[in-house]
């Protein structure tokens, strides 16, 4: 259950933000505002981790961090941003999302196919197929005109 409620909560975080640094960039530009998303990012995380971590989990950790390639969360993190930026800006909220949360879920489903990135590998189920191709029809009826 509180896998569900973190996702949810995921999920509504990141519209609510896509829709304010769309509007930050409106006043600014995209980088000035990825710029200050991902450094204010940083000092909450730093916080956080000063808290509540700092004495467990040393910073030097992440120098045992195997493969490399998993580290690049930050870079991959600043071009999620400025993609989020740049769809709710030309298809607005809804539509950007709506695609947003469809490649995720695409994304996600091949990873798992092909156990990418360390994840157990799962096999081939139709209904995940269905339920995808279901998700594909919501979106083209969410954008029809009527």
């Amino acid at each position: 259950m509180s896998g569900i409620i973190a996702a949810l909560i995921s999920g509504t975080l990141m519209s609510v933000q896509g829709v304010f640094n769309t509007q930050v960039t409106r006043q600014t530009g995209t980088w000035v505002t990825n710029t200050f998303v991902q450094f204010t990012a940083f000092l909450v995380c730093l916080l956080i981790w000063l808290i509540r971590e700092s004495k467990q989990t040393p910073l030097s950790s992440l120098l045992s961090v195997k493969p490399g390639y998993l580290l690049t969360g930050g870079v991959i993190g600043a071009f999620i941003t400025f993609t989020v930026i740049a769809g709710m800006s030309s298809l607005g909220p809804a539509r950007a999302v709506m695609l947003i949360v469809c490649a995720q879920l695409l994304a996600a489903y091949f990873i798992e196919l092909l156990g990418l990135f360390g994840v157990d590998r799962a096999g081939f189920d139709w209904r995940k197929l269905l339920g995808t191709g279901l998700f594909l029809a919501g979106i083209i009826v969410f954008k029809m005109k009527g």
